[in-house]
């Protein structure tokens, strides 16, 4: 094996029953290079990823797979840790009622005679969050902590294991901006320590940032292996999404005529108190209307309230209680749970799919049907014909990569999992969607399918909500755009006066 590889990996092949993830991947990682891996959902990177962590052991692929010069033969996670090989997955694996220091040092602490020294772990874990510049006391509880800071303690828990190749799988998604940027700048000053990084990305201008290296894989093949370094003014964002989708993407937000008609909803005075604290506002005082055929944005940094906004109006979702008025088509409406929301012609698709979306250990077609169950069934018993068929039809018209609706829906990639909450909601058939993050997670060609559903949505008539963390996207598919920040609503834009400058304005002046 070449010295200047760090990992290798030739003809990978890995099945699982009717499907191949990897077809002869093939792949090379530089020592002390920023290594970004890009590819639709589905496409077999976090299957890939899972291959040389030892996720899926040795035995259970076809191929090789080097690291640091010699073939692996990993049988567990445990095993390539001990090796320097750390990976952080999109859903953070920390243990939500521990300490900083104990998620830190969890799974490879000593003991001497049986006992754990707990101060030397905690004077130990603090030069660990030193190096991630996470200024937390190390006896915090980990669920006390933000997405952002304990996507560090992950972090941290990866340096205290000595690591020289570190994996992060879509590291920035549940980021805000700021939180975004600080952490590239992180896996920079990594680089500068000599630390070897494997980035699997969606955010192409994150990329384009950091990467030294891009290995697009499509269909569960590697495609290309683009040098960003040696040629970083020449790769574009296109270059690399025609390879992840194998056509060009001409419009990346398609083009929509808007036809607007009379106010369908309008929210009066809406106050929202937080669930444990009974006397703090989580939204305070929040008007809004929405039009027939609108796509009306909600955007904001995050901890502004507007998933608490939309939740407390989705059924009292959230909150301790609520005060304020509902009005749909004019006529006030009493919501009081998630079936009178439904039955009231509201939608909602959460941003959070794996614990509020889906049923991740039920199949395709359970969970699409799981709001529609009155329309498919007679004296309580579900017509299994129509659910198939009603499930198919959406697998068809969203292409859900599945060879089958009985498929469990964890065995989904997440756009594809996205694809199902949205074909749940369709069922239900409701005449305002209420979106939040609709895209969070998934590639740009997957997100240019739901995209092209909310356009058809609102060309049906329908109306539709969305709250979406990146800017480009609100200000290419909304026709206005309502800023929210601590709880209150800082401005509206119409679509034609709307940019990013503006929005970022109204949030922290107002």
């Amino acid at each position: 094996m070449a010295d200047e590889y760090i990992l290798e990996i030739e003809n990978l092949i890995k099945d699982f029953p009717g499907v191949r993830a990897l077809d002869n991947v093939n792949l090379k990682v530089r020592k002390g290079e920023i290594h970004s891996i890009c590819g639709e959902n589905g496409a077999g990177k976090s299957t890939l990823m899972s291959v040389i962590s030892g996720v899926y052991p040795k035995g259970s692929y076809e191929g090789k797979v080097f690291f640091k010069g010699r073939e692996t033969h990993y049988h567990s996670v445990k095993d390539s840790e001990k090796e320097g090989l750390a990976i952080i997955h999109q859903e953070l694996a920390l243990s939500p009622y521990l300490s900083i220091y104990e998620n830190i040092f969890l799974g490879h602490m000593k003991t001497r005679l049986g006992i754990i020294n707990w101060d030397r772990y905690i004077r130990e874990s603090k030069q660990y969050l030193d190096r991630v510049g996470l200024n937390e006391d190390p006896a915090t509880i980990v669920s006390k902590l933000g997405v952002g800071k304990q996507q560090l303690v992950e972090i941290a828990r990866a340096l205290s294991k000595k690591v020289e190749l570190l994996i992060l799988d879509e590291p920035t998604s549940s980021l805000n901006d700021d939180e975004s940027a600080k952490l590239l700048d992180l896996i920079l000053e990594f680089k500068r320590q000599g630390i070897t990084s494997v980035m699997i990305s969606h955010k192409l201008n994150e990329v384009l940032k950091v990467a030294d290296t891009v290995t697009i894989i499509r269909d569960g093949k590697s495609i290309s292996a683009l040098d960003v370094k040696l040629g970083r003014d020449n790769l574009t964002e296109e270059m690399i999404i025609k390879d992840m989708v194998g056509r060009d993407l001409t419009h990346r937000f398609p083009d929509r005529i808007p036809s607007l008609g009379d106010t369908v909803m309008e929210v009066k005075h809406w106050t929202v108190y937080h669930p444990e604290y009974h006397a703090i506002k989580v939204v305070d005082d929040v008007s809004f209307y929405l039009r027939k055929g609108e796509i009306l944005a909600f955007c904001g940094p995050m901890g502004a309230g507007r998933t608490e906004l939309m939740m407390s109006i989705y059924g009292k979702s959230y909150g301790s209680r609520s005060e304020g008025e509902v009005f749909i088509n004019g006529k006030k409406a009493e919501i009081k749970n998630t079936k009178s929301a439904i039955d009231a012609g509201l939608g909602y698709i959460s941003e959070d799919r794996k614990n509020l979306g889906l049923i991740q250990i039920q199949d395709i077609k359970t969970n699409i049907s799981s709001s529609s169950l009155r329309k498919i069934s007679r004296f309580g018993i579900v017509n299994n014909q129509q659910e198939i068929e009603q499930a198919e039809k959406y697998r068809d018209e969203l292409r859900i990569k599945t060879p089958s609706v009985n498929q469990l829906t964890r065995n989904l990639s997440g756009g594809n999992q996205q694809k199902v909450v949205v074909s749940r909601t369709l069922m239900a058939n409701p005449d305002i969607f209420i979106v939040d993050e609709p895209t969070r997670g998934i590639d740009v060609g997957a997100k240019s399918e739901i995209y092209d559903i909310l356009n058809n949505l609102v060309r049906q008539g329908k109306s539709v909500i969305m709250i979406s963390s990146e800017l480009p996207e609100a200000l290419g598919m909304a026709d206005r755009i309502y800023v929210m920040n601590g709880g209150r609503i800082k401005g509206m834009l119409m679509h034609h006066e709307a940019t990013q400058e503006k929005i970022m304005h109204l949030a922290l002046v107002g």
